[in-house]
Formats: C-alpha cells, structure tokens, sequence
C-alpha cells in the first residue's frame, strides 16, 4: 500500500511519460498518454495513438519501455496495459 494519493501517482506517471517516452514514440509518429491508473492491481492503462494505434510494435514498446521504466521509478506500478484509440484506426490511410 502506498502513502501517496492516486492524484500524486497520476501525475508522477504522466511526468514520466511526457519527457521519457513521448519524445521517442513521436519521432514515429506515435502518442502515449495515460488513460488510467488502478490502485488497487497497480496497473497503468496507455492509451495508444497516432501510428502506435494498431502497430503491431506498440506491445514490445510498451512492456520492454515504458512498463519497465514505471515499474523502476513509480513503486505503486505493477504493470501496464495498452489500449488502441477507437479514434485514431488506420494511422497511414485516409
């Protein structure tokens, strides 16, 4: 159990995200954002976007990247998980 408020842990992770890893998923044109934080199972749910909607790299992105740096730096994360956004299928068609 942690001392800290989901709201302190939800912004450490969005912290983490924006100046780690955003920056390289967005040299391909990708998008990592939180969409929620469990506390409860610890679990940190990616809204994946961009070209990282439905690229088949995005898993091994997000558990060898970004799952390992949050479990390293924000102790109440025991996982992530990713969700493609509904919004943005298809990145390289119109």
């Amino acid at each position: 159990m942690s001392d800290r408020t989901k709201e302190e842990i939800i912004k450490e992770i969005e912290t983490i995200i924006e100046k780690n890893v955003q920056p390289s998923v967005a040299m391909h044109g990708g998008i990592v954002k939180l969409e929620k934080f469990d506390m409860d199972t610890g679990i940190a749910t990616m809204l994946m976007s961009g070209a990282c909607s439905g690229c088949s790299s995005s898993t091994q992105t997000l558990k060898m990247g970004v799952e390992n740096m949050l479990k390293h730096y924000v102790h109440e994360v025991t996982a992530v998980e990713g969700v493609d956004d509904p919004n943005f299928n298809e990145p390289y068609y119109d």
